[in-house]
Order: C-alpha cells, then sequence, then structure tokens
C-alpha cells in the first residue's frame, strides 16, 4: 500500500468498525431480543433461538478479532507520524491480507484426532461478509417472531381487555356469566405464544375465544338492561298479553260470526296462546334463573307476545274475507247470469242446472267455498261453450 492508500484504508475500517458496532448495539437494545434473551422459550422457537444463539457467539467471536486487527493496526500507524515501508507493509498485510486469525476450537474427545487442529485465517472483508451473514441470520430470527407477536398479541390484548370489561359487568349485574374457560384458555394462549410464538398456532382459538366473548358481552349487556328494566318491561308485557288477548277474542267472534255463514274445517278455530304466555311470565317472576337466562326468557315471551297479537288479528282478517269471498262469487254469478240473457242461453237447461247448482252453494249457509267457487266456474265455461 502506498502512505495515502494505508491512511484512507485504515479510515474506511475504523468507520466501518464504528457502524458494526452500532448495529450490535442497536441488535442488544432491540425489544424482542431482551424478550427472549430472558424468557423460558419451547418448541419451534427454542430450536430457532438455540441457532441464533450459536450465531451470536459466532458473530461476537468474529467481531473481537476483527477489533483486535484494527487495533494492531492503529497501533502500527501511531510509531510515527509518515509510516516507513517496514510500516507500509505491515499495514498491508493486517489491512489487505489474511489477517483474522480464528483460533481452531476445542472438539469433543470422540471428536478429535492427534494432528493438530489447523487455525482459519480470514482478510477483513470475509470476516464482515461472515458477520454479516450471523447478522442477518439473527435479525431474520427477530423478524419472524416480531411478526407473529406483532400480529396476535394486539389480539390478545383486546380479548384480555374485552375479559376485563367484562368482569366489570359481572360485578354490576351481581353474577357471573361462566368466563372462566375463556380466561383460563386466554392465560395458556399468552402463555403458549411467549414461549414458543413460531410454533404456538393460537390464532383459530383465539378467534373462538374472541366470538365467545362478545356473544357473554351481548348477554351481559341485555341482563343489565333487563335487570334495570324489568319491571318496566313487565309492564309492557302485561299490556302485550292485553292485546293478545283482545286480538284472540276477535279472532274467536269473527270464527262464530263466519262458522255460521261458511262450512269451516275445525281447524279454522282459533287458538289461544294467552294463558300458556301468561303462564310463562308468572314462571319468570318466580324463577330463581340469573339474570343472563332471565333475560333470553324474557325476550322470548316477548316476541312470542308479538306473534301471537300478529297471528289473531290475521286469522280474523281471514275470516272476514272468506264471507267476502263469497259475496264475491255471489257477484260474479250475477254476473255470468247477466251474460247468459245477452247471449240467449237463459233457457238452455245445461247453463240453468248449473246455474241453480252454484246459486244454491252460495245461498246455502254454512256455505262450501271450495264447492261454490267450481260451480260458479263450471256456470261460466257453460255459457261460453264449454270453454274458460
Amino acid at each position: 500500500m502506498s502512505r495515502e492508500g494505508a491512511e484512507y484504508a485504515l479510515r474506511a475500517r475504523a468507520d466501518e468498525r464504528d457502524r458494526i458496532s452500532g448495529d450490535l448495539l442497536d441488535l442488544e437494545s432491540h425489544t424482542t431480543y431482551q424478550l427472549l434473551k430472558g424468557a423460558a422459550l419451547d418448541g419451534m422457537t427454542r430450536q430457532r433461538w438455540t441457532a441464533v444463539q450459536a450465531a451470536l457467539a459466532r458473530l461476537w467471536l468474529l467481531n473481537d478479532a476483527y477489533r483486535a486487527v484494527l487495533r494492531e493496526a492503529e497501533q502500527v500507524r501511531a510509531v510515527r507520524a509518515k509510516p516507513g515501508a517496514e510500516q507500509l507493509d505491515e499495514l498491508t498485510r493486517l489491512l489487505s491480507g489474511p489477517s483474522v486469525v480464528l483460533r481452531a476450537a476445542a472438539k469433543p474427545v470422540e471428536q478429535r484426532s492427534l494432528l493438530p487442529e489447523a487455525d482459519e485465517r480470514l482478510t477483513l472483508d470475509e470476516t464482515v461478509a461472515r458477520m454479516d451473514g450471523a447478522f442477518r441470520e439473527v435479525t431474520s430470527a427477530l423478524n419472524d417472531i416480531d411478526a407473529v407477536w406483532n400480529a396476535v398479541l394486539p389480539r390478545l390484548d383486546d380479548a384480555d381487555r374485552a375479559l376485563r370489561e367484562l368482569r366489570d359487568l359481572e360485578r354490576e349485574l351481581g353474577e357471573s356469566a361462566g368466563l372462566d374457560a375463556q380466561e383460563s384458555q386466554l392465560r395458556r394462549m399468552r402463555a403458549a405464544l411467549l414461549a414458543d410464538p413460531l410454533g404456538a398456532g393460537v390464532g383459530p382459538d383465539l378467534g373462538g375465544v374472541a366470538r365467545a366473548l362478545a356473544e357473554a358481552r351481548a348477554e351481559v349487556d341485555q341482563a343489565i338492561v333487563v335487570k334495570r328494566e324489568y319491571a318496566r318491561r313487565r309492564e309492557d308485557l302485561v299490556a302485550a298479553l292485553d292485546r293478545v288477548r283482545a286480538a284472540e277474542s276477535e279472532a274467536r267472534l269473527a270464527h262464530g260470526a263466519v262458522v255460521v255463514k261458511i262450512a269451516l274445517p275445525p281447524q279454522a278455530r282459533p287458538r289461544s296462546r294467552v294463558e300458556e304466555l301468561t303462564g310463562e311470565l308468572d314462571a319468570l317472576d318466580a324463577s330463581a334463573d340469573t339474570w343472563v337466562v332471565r333475560a333470553r326468557r324474557l325476550a322470548a315471551v316477548e316476541s312470542e307476545a308479538a306473534k301471537a297479537a300478529d297471528r289473531a288479528r290475521a286469522t280474523a282478517k281471514a275470516l272476514y274475507g272468506l264471507v267476502g269471498r263469497r259475496d264475491e262469487l255471489r257477484g260474479r254469478l250475477g254476473a255470468c247470469q247477466a251474460m247468459a240473457v245477452r247471449k240467449g242461453m237463459a233457457e238452455d237447461p245445461a247453463a240453468t242446472a248449473c246455474f241453480e247448482r252454484a246459486r244454491s252453494l252460495l245461498w246455502t249457509a254454512p256455505c262450501d267455498l271450495t264447492e261454490a267457487a267450481a260451480a260458479v266456474e263450471t256456470y261460466q265455461r257453460a255459457i261460453h261453450g264449454g270453454k274458460p
């Protein structure tokens, strides 16, 4: 090396050493590195971390040897203000040649031979390349573990927060929502994730726990609302049952009015649900169920009461509609008769017989609407020459 070349190479190597030292300090202060360094790891992560520790040992061994060569080079350079030929030769050997010596590692006796183990000699560039490989192996493991923790730990934290909020609501409610299994599962998941993030695989299970907590939260929220508003909702339900009673009474009146006019099957008689629903409300009042269960039962009775009232009103409307259907058929028969007169078929024996049958059915009480509708249709075809 020339004097200028040696000066430049020494400055470049000093800068390189400082940069590498900064990177190694950053590695040691890395949060994930600090967590793993003192953790009791397991499974796939322990295997990966064992390999990382071996890479770290190589990295520090190489770094110590690398720095020792640079210190020696700096000492050689400091001998004279302007290095002479002897110093330049030594600097060339240190900065460009295979000056980094890696002592042969001691092997277990079963792996030894009686021949001496050869030390390995590397240039500074080769040493830096090896350090870089070891450094990348370490950071690759940290990145993989970081990725899992960054993806799963926030979800675990969210689930833990949801659980704590549910525990607070349990105290307000004064009863348990049955969350012990979810709490134990979350503890196991967190322990597994910290001990073996690469093999824990808690994602699907965590999703199930999160859904269970969300469902429990919905039930507990509803239970608290029921507890706070039970008296008012009970009064509303009593009023709703009165509406069911009134609607069912209207349906029975409609059935009584219609059954004398229209032939109805036995199953057309309206069935009452008000007594059943009143019994369910009484049972709810006397229940020792938790508020979570009571909330579900109260909501079910409220829903059934609304359905029963709607069904009774629909039944009354349908029954009165049958009378309207009979009157519609009567009007249709009269229109067909007028058409028969216009077409000169008023005296036709076949058409007249069809008319009389339809008229008899429609003016007989109770009226069989099915047969009456068929008879009107037959009469209509008769006056149209058998065409529909």
